[in-house]
């Protein structure tokens, strides 16, 4: 469902060119689960905004449900018309319109990306709405519900064109615990679904909770790759037996 062949991008600051990524590739089969990780400036959120299209890179090729993203510029959005079609994004800060209710932030991409009449639109957005748990929040604007509850609803909206694939930065950073445990849950369900999910995170308990494999990021590079148990309970690489150093502090 989702291909990353020798991903490689190079930001220029200052006129010095540096390779944030470098021949990065992983895979995802229908209903995996994949847990980006690595500590902070390893490049996990550098992935998932190339893989959706929100940032351009130098080499490389990226395929999700056999549509093909190529190095160069980001395409025009109307090219991208049908790729948005196969991928949704969770922004860590989830990145909701604040000035939409909730129901409108979920129904806006069938509205315009599907052209779905205003009624139709609703009423897909009450749909997942309801089965997020969220639905009596669906009049509510994002300043007026919790974090767990925004998080649920950018999930809604990233299922509103009901992609095969979903991408996730960082869900856990303002979950406690118990909605840590609620998410898992929610995640797992989606993958039941066959959706295949690929989540950044440094959370190594969340990632053993709801990944199926696991890749390590270092400094542009995935150095590890396995089942989630195999490379947290036997880490091969330094850089995975540094981020286990670091959960445990």
């Amino acid at each position: 469902m989702l291909t990353i062949e020798g991903l490689r991008l190079t930001r220029t600051h200052d006129g010095i060119a540096r390779d944030v990524l470098q021949e990065v590739s992983l895979s995802l089969q229908a209903g995996e689960i994949c847990a980006l990780m690595g500590v902070s400036g390893a490049g996990k959120s550098t992935v998932l905004r190339a893989a959706v299209a929100l940032e351009p890179f130098q080499a490389g090729r990226i395929v999700i449900d056999g549509v093909a993203l190529t190095p160069g510029p980001v395409p025009q959005e109307s090219a991208l018309r049908n790729f948005r079609r196969k991928v949704g994004m969770v922004f860590q800060q989830h990145a909701l319109f604040t000035h939409l209710t909730v129901q409108q932030n979920v129904a806006l991409a069938p509205r315009h990306a599907l052209a779905q009449s205003p009624a139709q639109a609703a009423e897909v957005a009450m749909a997942l709405l309801d089965s997020l748990g969220v639905v009596h929040r669906a009049q509510a604007y994002p300043s007026q519900i919790s974090g767990g509850e925004a998080q649920r609803v950018a999930i809604a909206r990233a299922l509103a064109l009901d992609p095969p694939v979903l991408l996730m930065d960082e869900p856990t950073a303002a979950l406690d615990p118990a909605r840590r445990g609620a998410l898992a849950d929610t995640l797992r369900a989606l993958a039941a679904q066959g959706r295949s999910l690929l989540i950044t995170t440094h959370d190594l308990a969340f990632a053993r909770a709801v990944a199926d494999t696991a890749a390590v990021l270092a400094d542009g590079v995935v150095v590890e790759r396995g089942a989630v148990t195999q490379v947290l309970d036997t880490p091969r690489h330094e850089e995975t037996r540094k981020l286990m150093a670091v959960d445990a502090q």
